[in-house]
């Protein structure tokens, strides 16, 4: 779908683009559903997404097929301990013009794309770190005195490696709260790996089509935000994020006992838009309280920060948002 249908977009024209672009990375990326949804779900309504897992899962396959089913501008940066702030933003250039005088000119960098791959993001230092995660806030990078915007839409999928940490740069939780979703990438079962060895052991892989442009991903958008949400989803979706708090009296006991902070108000807002695009790739157009409760881990997981005792006792912030659903889903369903 291109640019040339123009208009608001209809919930079956979403769900066919959708399952268009899910197959396209299908041809590269085996298994992986829900990965490949929740990445989608970032991408329609422009948000960012942290993929963690350890190598060889298929973290920057699974960005770079969706790079090239999308007729998108896609870069891709490596973060190393020697990148600087000005390799991701850009920097001046003193320039030469026509009559023969100098001036300065702003060279953008490659964050200047709408898809920006941020590979192994916690190998950079907190100042590089910092340079890309203003431009994912702000949408604009400033450079002396000008303030350059980034192009729209403009998405960062930033990938870490949880193991072999040592020398790695670990996001803040300022800055981890800036993605919408944080997506744990797991190992292969027996059959998917099976079929992964059969398809990149042998004939080389296909050339994806590109299926959805940037005008069309903006529809997208523009449809997934104008999907309703009950006053009543609202409420459970700003209740849930409540219950990660541990000062809370409300607040599960595993919460109250292992947690040192719990979800921003960015959280809250990632569980209702992660719920709207869930009914409409679905095929429903409201958004439910089983949505928020699907999208309630990749939303919430990297927004709880855990005390001392929590970390001593290898407590996970999965096991605190599962503790919550579950308080919350009972409590609801008793009313």
């Amino acid at each position: 779908m291109t640019s040339e249908q123009s208009g608001p977009m209809t919930p079956e024209e979403f769900v066919g683009v959708a399952r268009e672009i899910e197959a396209e990375v299908g041809k590269v990326i085996v298994g992986q559903r829900e990965l490949l949804r929740g990445v989608l779900s970032c991408v329609v309504v422009g948000g960012h997404a942290l993929l963690e897992g350890v190598p060889g899962l298929g973290k920057t396959a699974t960005v770079r097929a969706l790079g090239e089913a999308l007729d998108l501008r896609f870069s891709r940066v490596q973060f190393t301990p020697d990148l600087m702030p000005s390799d991701i933003t850009g920097t001046n250039v003193i320039h030469e013009t026509e009559r023969g005088e100098r001036e300065f000119r702003f060279e953008p960098g490659p964050v200047f794309a709408n898809l920006v791959l941020a590979d192994e993001i916690n190998r950079a230092s907190p100042k590089t770190q910092s340079a890309l995660l203003e431009a994912m806030q702000e949408r604009a990078v400033t450079s002396g005195n000008a303030r350059h915007p980034l192009p729209s839409p403009f998405f960062v999928l930033a990938t870490q490696n949880p193991i072999d940490m040592e020398g790695t740069y670990p996001l803040p939780e300022a800055q981890l709260d800036r993605f919408l979703f944080k997506l744990l990438v797991p190992f292969p079962d027996s059959d998917d790996l099976v079929r992964i060895l059969d398809r990149t052991t042998s004939e080389a892989l296909p050339p994806l089509r590109r299926v959805a442009d940037a005008a069309t991903v903006l529809r997208m958008s523009e449809l997934a935000r104008s999907v309703p949400a009950a006053p009543h989803v609202l409420e459970y979706a700003a209740e849930m994020a409540l219950l990660t708090h541990p000062e809370n009296p409300r607040a599960p006991e595993p919460v109250r006992r292992y947690a040192r902070f719990g979800a921003s108000p960015r959280g809250a807002q990632a569980l209702v838009l992660g719920a709207k695009v869930g009914a409409l790739l679905d095929g429903r157009y409201n958004a439910s309280i089983e949505d928020v409760n699907e999208v309630a881990l990749p939303a919430l997981r990297h927004r709880i920060i855990l005390n001392y005792e929590g970390e001593s006792e290898g407590v996970t912030t999965d096991q605190l948002v599962a503790e919550v659903v579950r308080s919350l889903s009972e409590a609801t369903a008793r009313l």
